[in-house]
């Protein structure tokens, strides 16, 4: 429970300075290169899930620590890894193939609210 509540805190610290840091000081850069709107899709889910994973050490307060709350918080912190940062790396470099690895980390995140679910059905 803990460790997901610092991971989601230090995610969301870093969805906030990530985003404050595109629409400053990279989003002449990104737009000029076309990649402004694959940032801002980015950062948008990093958001999401950084907050679901705070969600997720909430929920292990009240429904114990299951294995598969502690999947989906992994789930979720790993999607954020692959599917943000890939996102991020591609609209700052413009290497197009880490759009190849883009939904690995879609897939994450739906497994994590999969698992999110099934905690929930079996509480």
């Amino acid at each position: 429970m803990k460790l997901f509540l610092m991971l989601g805190s230090i995610s969301s610290f870093l969805f906030v300075a990530l985003g404050a840091f595109g629409a400053h000081a990279l989003k002449p850069r990104l737009e000029a290169g076309g990649y402004l709107a694959t940032y801002e899709t980015a950062v948008q889910y990093h958001m999401i899930h950084s907050l679901a994973i705070i969600a997720v050490a909430i929920l292990m307060n009240f429904m114990g620590s299951t294995g598969l709350l502690q999947g989906a918080g992994w789930a979720f912190f790993i999607g954020i890894i692959i599917f943000s940062g890939s996102l991020y790396v591609l609209s700052m470099t413009g290497i197009s193939i880490l759009g190849a690895i883009t939904p690995i980390g879609g897939v994450a995140f739906l497994v994590g609210w999969v698992l999110v679910f099934l905690a929930a059905l079996n509480h």
